[in-house]
């Protein structure tokens, strides 16, 4: 079954554009055959999230820096696919075979970045209506074509840049007590109590690798506690 994208008013006048196969030898359009097009372009309130959301996918082998997705921004996309056929018993067939994945919708399941094949993403369309028109109306000599109308709804996500952020490899946690009880509790003169480093063990581990951690404390007072 030929598709192409094309608005219904511009394939219209293709199959009209040779209405007689007497006064001219030209072959006519032939149908069925089937046409789409984007219609418009809707933000999705109800599925906005944070845009501060993010998550990070490491670089293949690197240590040193991985990638940040932000969230996507929502949109549903409609778009209309028409079916012209020159006999109803044809038309039938194409939107009978189409009509039963809808239930109301039917789901994709794609792959958002290039690279990152784990990272699936569904996309639901839906199927908004179903309209008919049979111009039957015209001369003898006039064309007739039967056009079924489908229109639908995509849910889609529309992301931004992927951005690259460093891979934390130490942290380091400081303690502080109240200064009121430097003299009784042996702390420096900043109220520091305890330092606490945590570095990856190995240190020359991957993001997503079988790894643990070495930690070191350091007391600034009574070192039994």
């Amino acid at each position: 079954m030929p598709l192409a994208y094309a608005p219904k008013d511009k394939y219209l006048e293709r199959i009209r554009e040779n209405p007689s196969l007497v006064d001219n030898t030209k072959v006519a359009l032939k149908l069925p055959r089937m046409s789409f097009e984007i219609t418009s372009l809707a933000y999705d309130p109800e599925r906005i999230l944070p845009k501060n959301n993010n998550y990070n996918k490491a670089y293949g082998t690197s240590t040193t820096h991985s990638n940040k997705m932000y969230s996507p921004a929502p949109y549903t996309i409609f778009f209309s696919l028409n079916i012209y056929a020159k006999l109803q018993d044809d038309a039938l067939q194409i939107v009978e075979q189409i009509l039963p994945y809808f239930n109301p919708q039917y789901t994709l399941t794609l792959k958002p970045f290039s690279g990152f094949e784990d990272i699936k993403e569904d996309v639901p369309i839906t199927l908004q209506s179903v309209s008919f028109q049979d111009d039957f109306e015209g001369s003898l000599e006039q064309r007739r074509t039967i056009i079924y109308t489908l229109d639908f709804g995509m849910r889609v996500n529309f992301h931004g840049p992927i951005r690259q952020s460093k891979i934390i490899k130490k942290t380091t946690t400081d303690v502080f007590i109240d200064k009121t009880t430097l003299l009784t509790s042996g702390a420096d003169s900043d109220g520091l109590y305890v330092k606490q480093i945590t570095t990856p063990n190995p240190t020359n581990a991957q993001p997503f690798s079988d790894f643990g951690f070495t930690t070191v404390t350091e007391y600034y007072g009574d070192s039994s506690q």
